[in-house]
């Protein structure tokens, strides 16, 4: 269950800290402004998935090896 934590941790921080790169210099990376519904809000999709991120590995470092 850890490494599962710990892997859902690094793609949501990879996921949102592609869609703060993709908002502030217009490169073409990351998936969270391919996502219909979040037009407008992608900003805040981004931030939210980088704080989403440091939660699962705080409770991933909370969950005992095994």
């Amino acid at each position: 269950m850890k490494q599962l934590l710990e892997f859902l941790g690094v793609i949501a921080l990879a996921q949102g800290v592609m869609g703060l790169v993709h908002e502030f210099t217009d490169w073409d990376i990351g998936l969270v402004q391919r996502v219909g519904f979040l037009d407008g809000y992608e900003i805040y999709a981004s931030a939210a998935l980088v704080v989403l991120a440091f939660a699962l590995f705080a409770a991933a470092e909370s969950r005992r090896s095994g």
